[in-house]
């Protein structure tokens, strides 16, 4: 093989190198899994809000439920079968931070409670929340200062 003289030489070898990704079916495997898990949310909630709940604690209960059916699920390793075929629509939700949540614990189990399940936990979903609740924090006071 003659050596890449060139960036665009490098990047005809990657082209040809690399398979196409079939991005119609991924769009499309992302909208209906993410419309299912979200449907699934919806009957909880109209199933809640038909018991006598109000909107907020049904909104909870569908929030845990959610949470609690994906960390099953990854338990089991089937919520990453579903995560590979639907790509962001099955990551996007709140399923998807039980899932980032439970992969690192239990692959880290064998190094102990504490070192492992407790030390590797967050490593996904740590910089997620850090980010996000610092983000909360400054648009809050921004908010307050302003409005």
């Amino acid at each position: 093989m003659k050596p890449l003289d060139s960036k665009k030489d490098y990047q005809n070898y990657v082209d040809k190198k690399s398979p196409n990704s079939p991005i119609w079916k991924n769009c499309l495997n992302a909208f209906w899994v993410g419309g299912l898990i979200c449907s699934i949310g919806q009957i909880i909630m109209s199933i809640c809000k038909s018991r006598g709940l109000s909107t907020e604690i049904s909104g909870t209960i569908v929030s845990i439920v959610l949470i609690a059916l994906s960390a099953f699920l990854t338990g089991l390793n089937l919520f990453n079968k579903v995560g590979k075929f639907a790509g962001a629509g099955s990551l996007i939700p709140i399923t998807g931070f039980a899932n980032s949540i439970v992969s690192p614990a239990m692959e880290y189990k064998s190094e102990g409670y504490v070192m492992g399940v407790g030390g590797k936990m967050f490593t996904v979903a740590g910089p997620v929340l850090v980010f996000g609740i610092s983000a909360s924090i400054i648009v809050g006071l921004i908010y307050f200062i302003f409005i």
